[in-house]
């Protein structure tokens, strides 16, 4: 049953906020550790046996194309013998990743709601999984499927408590007792992605390229009162700015990445 349900991963931005990463390259293609942001993201949901995905393409979308087609060569040992009969002999015979891709060109000043609405034709499975390319989080796929199973409305979004922009300490007779770089602040819960559709939402979005899913699409649907959220407390974080590049980068050297639930 995973295997068949389609995730759809957003991946047709300009990450204009990382303009040091992504003058070259679209956001989900830079790296964490050596592997683009959007690998990971693919890895927490194969972690839980969800590895048939859509990408949405847009803004050098061609970086993310040439990835997947060169993947084994990428990740591989091999030989190549060149010549009038050139051969390629891979010494990796383990192929790690069983994924399904299909990769979707959306268009490159297209927004959110457009970009779903134009991958319905791949969408007609029934439920169906939405994220974006630039965040990732130790959310419980599992759960998060159940807890949408049972409520029966079209939509479940991930609710997440957005990581302070400063550190923050805590002092006690002025001598700081804790340092955190990047606590949870206590406001309230914000769209944190890693979305449950129901096919039926998709006559919410409009496939002209100024449909926003988190305008009309997702406000009509909560006014229609089909839209419910997952609160997940864990750990979450986007890839908007360089700082939070470098942060991600920080936990994955350290071995403790929180968002990596999977085995090497």
């Amino acid at each position: 049953m995973a295997r068949s349900m389609k995730v759809v991963i957003l991946c047709g931005g300009q990450g204009a906020r990382l303009r040091e990463e992504t003058e070259y390259r679209p956001k989900p293609m830079v790296e964490i550790g050596g592997r683009p942001i959007l690998w990971h993201i693919m890895k927490i949901y194969s972690h839980y046996g969800f590895d048939d995905f859509v990408l949405c393409l847009g803004y050098k979308g061609n970086v993310i194309r040439e990835y997947f087609l060169d993947y084994r060569a990428m990740n591989s040992d091999f030989t190549i013998r060149l010549g009038p009969t050139p051969k390629v002999t891979y010494h990796n015979q383990e192929v790690v990743e069983h994924w399904q891709v299909t990769l979707a060109e959306t268009g490159i000043e297209t927004m959110t709601g457009a970009r779903l609405a134009r991958i319905a034709r791949f969408l007609k499975g029934g439920t169906f999984m939405l994220t974006y390319g630039d965040g990732v989080a130790n959310i419980n796929i599992r759960d998060l499927l159940a807890f949408h199973r049972s409520h029966g409305k079209l939509v479940t979004v991930t609710g997440v408590r957005p990581p302070s922009r400063f550190g923050e300490m805590e002092v006690r007779n002025r001598r700081v007792v804790a340092f955190n770089e990047k606590p949870q602040v206590s406001q309230g819960l914000i769209n944190g992605g890693f979305f449950v559709m129901e096919p039926e939402f998709l006559r919410y979005c409009q496939t002209d390229s100024d449909c926003v899913l988190e305008q009309e699409p997702l406000r009509n649907c909560a006014e229609d009162g089909q839209l419910m959220v997952y609160r997940h407390g864990g750990f979450w974080q986007p890839m908007d700015t360089f700082r939070e590049y470098q942060l991600l980068n920080r936990l994955w050297a350290s071995g403790k990445a929180p968002w990596k639930m999977w085995k090497d």
